[in-house]
């Protein structure tokens, strides 16, 4: 069966040569983080820190650092979850009527959390600043909790039914958090915690929270699953753990797992907010700083033998791609039924997850089909930015099954050349010009504020696509070194942006002027202006990053011949996307020269890291 501790599994990774100690002292600031990064580039083991400085408690990083160690870390219950997916149970369903478990496979009874008096989590008691302080990014505020579980419940329904279990950054110390007192919450739009908010405001009470840390690794899992709403997170986690979560609740807290390795016990007051921030986040950039809920601190719970689990996030690929590409395992089979007529989904990693999103979707009301003219994909397309986190997309491309079945989301140079091959820009894009984006994104024109367009791309193939550049190229002033990222994906280099202009920056604007339909620059379809062409072109990960995360659709797309019919905007020569950085983006992570110089140190024969990096 699963894991019961973080212990067991810690304990099980080393035994089968997928961990490795470091009993040397490891400074929490930076260095730690550093480590981790480094050993999680090169696929490398997890890693047990015995010796952190300043802290009592050992720690443990790249638990899930590979797709590979984590399907081992569950091994004896995916069958499991891939029955109750199968037999398309829901477990929702099942948790609301716990008669409906007579009938469903032995596993389902683990979805059932049980209550205790007593377990290993209250044995011992300590403070915030007794836990390890890791810092990850040289401008970070502050260290923070980088794998935490927030539990909270619903004020008007209280209970384990009623709950919900996220994973939103904590920070510890720095900015104005008094010590020992109160910590940092950060969580962002469409957010589960958001609903009891919400309760907590209208009633103008504080409401609970509890922040686990550590306990199974299905607990870790559970707080980042995109479950339907109303089914418990702890339920999930017990049926990926493979046995019940046993629960204790001591008198003035909110239940908590009893074998979790450290659980804090505190208070929101729902009117209250102290400046969080700065955090090197998984877009690449650092999130900056702002208002947020703060927790005010009453008791902070740990196990005898508690492990601290952390993670570092940052520019994609991070030990974070491994819980997307597990959970894409775990739930892709699910998306037809939730998505009718959709067929996959991908939300990009190296875009920044939330940034991009390819879809494969069907046209499947043929007597009715117009030629070549996408119907149902844009019908499939508003369904999916109505999902949940999906709904914080920027970009949406998506394709029809019916005009490649072979067509592969996870390829994504094949499927970049199988939009543009098909495209019409006069007809296929479909902006949201005012919307919601990801809490982290800095591209748009305020916190949370952005846009949206969908490239609805079908039909029969359109136009060849160049590889080479024409010979006759000519680029106006200012704009420079052309390089081809994919057949019919220019990129050029363009004049740092000093001004942000949404839609009527002087430079694009004279250079979509620049060019007719005619000219030979349009043989690309898709031009992207960028900072550096040479790093753009230096390898996919690198566009792809630069493109999704440094522009905002509806002020930063431009095009030649360009023109709006009834409010649809469109052009019949080539798009252009500036993804130049703009004055009002975050600053991107940059590691710390010393840092790396010192992770460089462990590395040398003899030291704790030869071999690994």
């Amino acid at each position: 069966m699963g894991y019961k501790t973080l212990r067991q599994a810690v304990d099980a990774l080393e035994h089968s040569g997928q961990l490795v100690r470091i009993d040397q002292p490891i400074d929490p600031n930076l260095l730690a983080g550093a480590i981790q990064r480094r050993v999680y580039q090169h696929h490398g083991p997890a890693l047990l820190f015995t010796n952190l400085t300043g802290s009592r408690f050992p720690a443990v990083a790249n638990l899930f650092g590979t797709l590979e160690r984590t399907r081992y870390l569950f091994r004896d219950t995916l069958r499991h979850v891939e029955t109750l997916v199968k037999l398309k149970l829901d477990p929702k369903t099942l948790f609301k009527s716990p008669t409906s478990l007579l009938t469903a496979p032995p596993a389902a009874f683990h979805l059932l959390p049980k209550k205790g008096s007593s377990g290993p989590i209250l044995t011992g008691q300590t403070t915030i600043g007794d836990l390890p302080q890791i810092k990850s990014w040289p401008d970070d505020g502050g260290a923070f909790i980088t794998l935490p579980q927030v539990y909270s419940e619903s004020s008007i329904k209280p209970g384990v039914r009623s709950s919900n279990l996220g994973m939103y950054r904590v920070q510890i110390s720095g900015n104005d958090y008094q010590q020992d007192k109160e910590i940092g919450l950060h969580y962002q739009l469409h957010r589960g915690i958001g609903v009891h908010h919400q309760e907590a405001l209208r009633a103008g009470q504080p409401f609970r929270v509890n922040i686990f840390v550590g306990g199974p690794p299905s607990l870790t899992v559970a707080a980042v699953m995109p479950l339907p709403e109303g089914m418990p997170e702890l339920a999930f986690a017990g049926l990926l753990g493979g046995h019940r979560i046993p629960l204790v609740q001591p008198a003035g807290c909110l239940p908590m797992p009893a074998e979790a390795d450290f659980v804090i016990c505190g208070t929101i007051d729902p009117n209250q907010q102290k400046p969080e921030g700065p955090f090197g986040d998984h877009l690449g950039y650092y999130s900056l700083t702002h208002d947020f809920p703060l927790v005010k601190v009453e008791r902070v719970y740990h196990r005898p033998d508690a492990i601290w689990p952390f993670t570092t996030v940052g520019r994609p690929p991070q030990e974070d791609t491994s819980f997307g590409e597990f959970i894409h395992e775990l739930t892709g089979a699910l998306i037809p039924e939730v998505l009718p007529g959709i067929k996959a989904v991908h939300a990009v990693d190296a875009a920044g997850v939330h940034p991009l999103l390819l879809a494969i979707g069907s046209e499947r009301y043929t007597p009715y089909k117009r030629p070549d003219q996408p119907q149902e994909l844009l019908t499939q397309a508003n369904a999916i930015l109505g999902q949940g986190q999906l709904s914080l997309a920027k970009y949406l491309l998506i394709a029809a099954e019916n005009d490649n079945p072979a067509l592969d989301i996870h390829n994504i140079p094949a499927f970049f050349l199988h939009i543009l091959e098909r495209v019409d820009w006069q007809r296929d894009l479909h902006f949201q010009t005012a919307t919601t984006i990801d809490t982290l994104d800095y591209s748009g024109h305020g916190l949370n504020q952005g846009s949206k367009v969908v490239i609805a791309a079908g039909g029969n193939k359109r136009r060849e696509l160049p590889s080479s550049l024409p010979e006759n190229l000519t680029l106006p002033r200012g704009f420079k070194n052309p390089r081809i990222a994919i057949p019919g994906l220019l990129l050029v280099e363009g004049p740092a942006c000093a001004e942000s202009r949404p839609g009527a920056d002087l430079n694009l604007l004279r250079f979509v002027k620049k060019y007719t339909n005619d000219d030979p620059i349009n043989t690309f379809p898709l031009i992207l202006v960028v900072d550096d062409s040479e790093f753009c072109a230096a390898e996919l990960n690198n566009w792809l990053w630069v493109c999704f995360t440094r522009s905002n659709p509806a002020a930063d797309i431009y095009g030649i011949e360009s023109s709006t019919q009834a409010k649809h905007w469109g052009c019949s020569g080539a798009l252009i996307i500036d993804a130049r950085s703009k004055p009002h983006h975050a600053p991107p992570l940059i590691d710390d020269p010393a840092v790396e110089a010192q992770v460089d140190q462990l590395a040398v024969n003899g030291g704790p890291l030869q071999g690994m990096i």
